[in-house]
């Protein structure tokens, strides 16, 4: 009976027990995520990672591996370089900069993240941006540089990591909120491009070569409202492009903002008379008069300048070409009294009454 109780409470026990491991070992796993555990300065659940507003100056350094999402945002990484990411993230597909101050994006820094899809680059002060940030098999599909682009003298050269060739998966480009008055060049050299977002920035109008782009890819969803548009002479292309066009998802909501008597009118309602082009035309061929004469008065007077600064010289010149011209009109008033002189040909009837058979000398003499 002894032996019977104590099988049945080493039982419950070795039960207890073992249980007690497989809570322990899950325990474990959940703190500890495979290859390293969360960094201090983060919070991480299942496969996200949140390292947001810690006032950070880089990437924390062992991520754990098996992390999918990872938020870094509301930081001070002012550069993000080939050694911000160490450790290869095969697992990662979303990564979240966003609100970092980040101006420097170097060369191969996100190499480590062979599989990333999703890059938010949202508010931040981009400066400089590596051609060769991105592997040459990247997997990126949705770029998010909203509120990112502040210095427009520099954008096409900061853009140029997009004619790089290799992001060839890019489909979503969101460039809103970053007061561009034109697109930066070249900017649909990216292939399977499907969502350009151009809310919110600088755009008056569109430019014949813009549309031309824009038409050249009929599969490519585009955004445009909260653009300042000037509803005047300049626009009619680009009413008559929207129009016909199915490209703009938004063009409902696209509305004039100058001038003042058509504020807020929708784009799509507007008809050629309301644009007031020749009051436009005028100002703009009168400002342009203007500005040619200026130059023109300019030219004049830089012209004057060197005539005066080399008038020796000029004076020395016109001497020589009156020289030359008055030398030129002696020898030909010399050859012309030598052919009008009659004595020259009263010789020749002499020479006409030589018998052809006659050539010695005494004949040519008595005559």
């Amino acid at each position: 009976m002894s032996s019977t109780l104590c099988d049945s409470d080493c039982g419950g026990t070795r039960g207890r027990l073992r249980k007690s491991g497989v809570m322990f070992l899950l325990f474990l796993l959940a703190i500890v995520p495979s290859g390293h555990g969360c960094p201090e300065e983060c919070l991480c659940s299942s496969q996200t990672v949140k390292c947001q507003n810690k006032d950070l100056d880089r990437i924390p350094h062992f991520i754990p591996n098996n992390t999918k999402i990872l938020f870094v945002s509301g930081n001070s990484i002012s550069r993000i370089s080939g050694d911000s990411f160490p450790t290869r993230l095969e697992l990662l597909t979303e990564l979240h900069l966003s609100g970092n101050e980040l101006e420097y994006v170097d060369t191969m820094a996100f190499n480590n993240l062979p599989n990333l899809v999703w890059l938010d680059l949202s508010n931040n002060t981009l400066q400089h941006f590596s051609e060769s940030a991105f592997p040459s098999d990247n997997k990126l599909q949705h770029l998010n540089l909203s509120r990112s682009l502040h210095n427009h003298s520099t954008t096409d050269e900061l853009l140029n990591f997009l004619h790089s060739r290799n992001l060839v998966q890019l489909t979503v480009l969101d460039l809103s909120n970053n007061d561009l008055v034109i697109l930066p060049s070249d900017i649909f050299t990216v292939p399977p491009l499907r969502d350009l977002d151009l809310r919110n920035n600088s755009l008056k109008d569109l430019s014949s070569i813009m549309m031309a782009e824009f038409s050249l890819k009929p599969d490519l969803r585009i955004q445009l409202a909260g653009n300042p548009w000037h509803c005047n002479c300049f626009i009619e292309d680009t009413l008559m492009w929207l129009k016909n066009s199915t490209q703009v998802v938004d063009v409902q909501n696209l509305t004039c903002t100058n001038p003042k008597d058509l504020r807020r009118q929708p784009l799509l309602q507007l008809e050629k008379y309301e644009l007031k082009c020749s009051m436009e035309m005028k100002g703009v061929l009168g400002t342009s008069y203007v500005f040619l004469g200026l130059v023109l008065a300019l030219i004049g007077v830089i012209f004057l300048l060197v005539l005066y600064l080399n008038r020796k010289g000029i004076k020395r010149w016109m001497y020589n070409i009156r020289d030359a011209c008055r030398d030129h009109m002696e020898g030909y008033h010399y050859r012309y009294e030598i052919n009008s002189d009659p004595r020259l040909y009263s010789v020749a009837p002499a020479w006409d009454r030589v018998s052809p058979g006659s050539c010695n000398v005494s004949s040519i003499v008595s005559v």
